[in-house]
């Protein structure tokens, strides 16, 4: 793997004994110890993710929310200064390219954080508007760092070196930003994660980004903090719902297909698919949520059939897993849509068996407000 690229923590995952893995042409940590240690510290207490493979683009200027408006499905120009906002970058087709998520700095001043493998395409959509807005690329320049779990908030505050943060966290709505220092650095702090947890995403210039790591660890050590790998966010991203580009969003893939009709602002005067999701069909494959009993769990390109003894499969999963905290198996699927509603009964072939599942609500898990 010695030409994938590496975040300014590769060392300090090494040092941990982490377990390396081939992630959008990025090194990164899979695990330390265990998937399963990882994902219920993150339930129970907390977990420390590396995140700064992501992609995050600056614009500025008096244009940039009319260009943001534009060039994403949801209505930026709407947003507050300190708020964030998860939106979708479509094609011309309707698919979605990526989805991000967009905080509005200051009245002329967003940040946008994109999927590392899509940096490219995400670049490239933005790459018109230049005439309009001052667009920076700044993912090589920042690390951005997870704290997810119960227990984040205590863990953020009790970290030595951070400073001046405003507004005080216990204030910071979710879907909000804080700014400080750390070690006399930029410190931005967002109220967003992408494990079904409270939890906070730090971003720092690169230079500080070894000692911000360290000085959490420390400071989360005794209240139950662990590093924890990507094999530990999928599965709590599997269990809270939320979709990963790839898997349950392509670009082939139109957002009411995935239920994300809702960040779609139709009512805009035009944006990038606009008019190919007006002449979208209604028979589409949706998303649904699955739930089995026993051990065995559907896995991404399992097919799925309408009756035990069905010759032609009526659906795919995308993601799938047995749940470390439901304790039994539990997926996300495209079906037609008479096969969409709560209660209806399929057919996973796990290997050539086949198991019976329900279709359920998303998500699978829901914390405790």
């Amino acid at each position: 793997m010695s030409d994938l690229r590496t975040t300014p923590l590769h060392d300090r995952h090494a040092a941990l004994g982490a377990s390396f893995t081939d992630f959008g042409g990025w090194s990164m940590p899979v695990r330390y110890t265990s998937d399963l240690a990882e994902h219920h510290a993150v339930r129970d207490a907390a977990g420390l993710f590396d995140i700064s493979h992501m992609a995050e683009f600056t614009l500025v200027g008096p244009e940039a929310a009319a260009v943001l408006d534009h060039a994403l499905a949801g209505r930026i120009s709407a947003m507050k200064i300190g708020k964030a906002k998860y939106s979708l970058l479509l094609s011309d087709a309707g698919g979605v390219v990526d989805d991000v998520i967009v905080y509005r700095r200051g009245d002329e001043d967003f940040l946008v954080i994109s999927n590392a493998g899509n940096r490219g395409l995400v670049a490239a959509a933005l790459d018109g508007y230049r005439d309009r807005a001052e667009i920076t690329d700044i993912s090589d320049d920042v690390a951005l760092i997870a704290v997810q779990g119960p227990r984040a908030r205590e863990i953020v505050e009790a970290t030595a070196g951070i400073d001046g943060v405003a507004p005080a966290l216990a204030d910071l709505g979710y879907y909000a930003w804080s700014g400080g220092t750390f070690d006399g650095e930029p410190l931005f702090i967002a109220r967003t994660g992408y494990t079904g947890e409270d939890g906070f995403e730090l971003l720092v210039p690169n230079a500080v980004a070894a000692a911000l790591w360290d000085a959490l660890l420390v400071a989360g050590e005794p209240l139950g903090l662990v590093p924890a790998g990507l094999a530990a966010r999928d599965t709590l991203r599997l269990e809270a719902g939320m979709p990963l580009h790839g898997h349950e969003l392509t670009d082939e893939i139109l957002p009411a297909q995935a239920g994300l009709d809702r960040v779609v602002a139709t009512d805009k005067d035009d944006f990038v698919g606009k008019a190919a999701l007006a002449q979208a069909s209604d028979d589409l494959p949706v998303l649904v949520g699955l739930a089995a009993e026993g051990r065995r769990a559907g896995r991404a390109g399992y097919a799925l059939y309408a009756t035990v003894d069905g010759a032609e499969p009526v659906g795919e999963i995308t993601s799938g897993v047995l749940s470390p905290t439901l304790g039994h198996p539990v997926a996300m699927a495209f079906v037609p849509p008479a096969l969409s509603a709560l209660g209806t009964d399929l057919f996973i072939d796990v290997r050539g068996t086949r198991i019976p599942a329900t279709v359920t609500a998303l998500p699978f898990y829901r914390r405790n407000a």
